[in-house]
């Protein structure tokens, strides 16, 4: 069986394509980085791929809010598009700064869930850097195993999730929350996420936005305390990227 094919956002500000390449290859998939403005020229070239990446960064320098101008620009000229990507069984990963530009897009809070919802300043004011245990509640979402703890890293300065109305927040949607880990650094919620909330998906589970950086742990020399005494098991970054590829075999 032939490999899922991923196609990778470039914008400017954009800093995570190059390392979000390698975790779809390591993964299994064929993946290519192509500019926003070549999807925005040619927007049929989107059939033929199988998997949409936003990676991490700053997109457009974060003018205005953090992710708001790509997702302006990604829905004026591609919402039909994007809808018809995951209707015809798509998968769309937003990581970090491309969760905040799903979430401002309204791909991962439409009208459907009843509630407005957004990614904003961390509760702290600073910018947080390090490493969190997350764990997805469900099976729900293409790219997670129900009930498996992650430990992943994170670098964000708008991370913290919020609703304005809690009360009709749509909880089935979660899709990671923060979690104490048996490796623990700092706090459990590192931003002051609204329940703890660490990603999303949609009512279809084929959209992911999540703000812990996957695509820095994909081989085990990038865990934080490896030792030549101490063995790290699989990447939990990598196994992200291959549950989502196992979705097309």
């Amino acid at each position: 069986m032939s490999k899922p094919r991923v196609v990778i956002i470039r914008a400017p500000g954009i800093n995570c394509e190059e390392e979000t390449r390698r975790a779809w290859q390591l993964a299994g998939a064929d993946s290519e980085i192509v500019h926003l403005n070549r999807l925005i020229e040619q927007p049929a070239c989107l059939d033929g791929y199988d998997i949409l990446t936003l990676p991490g960064g700053f997109s457009f320098g974060d003018d205005i809010a953090a992710g708001r101008i790509l997702a302006i620009r990604m829905m004026n000229s591609l919402a039909d598009r994007l809808r018809a990507f995951v209707e015809r069984d798509g998968l769309i990963l937003g990581i970090c700064n491309g969760f905040q530009s799903l979430v401002k897009a309204g791909l991962l809070n439409a009208n459907d869930i009843g509630d407005r919802c957004t990614l904003t300043v961390n509760a702290n004011g600073c910018f947080v850097c390090r490493w969190v245990t997350v764990k997805s509640p469900s099976d729900r979402c293409r790219f997670l195993e129900k009930d498996r703890a992650y430990f992943l890293p994170i670098a964000h300065a708008e991370g913290r999730f919020v609703v304005t109305d809690p009360a009709t927040f749509d909880r089935s949607r979660v899709a990671l929350r923060y979690v104490e880990g048996t490796t623990r650094i700092g706090g459990t919620n590192p931003n002051g996420s609204f329940e703890d909330i660490a990603a999303l998906t949609d009512s279809t589970g084929r959209i992911l936005g999540i703000m812990p950086h996957p695509e820095r742990f994909i081989d085990p020399i990038q865990h934080p305390f490896r030792t030549a005494a101490n063995a790290i098991p699989k990447p939990d970054g990598l196994a992200l990227f291959r549950t989502a590829v196992e979705q097309f075999r």
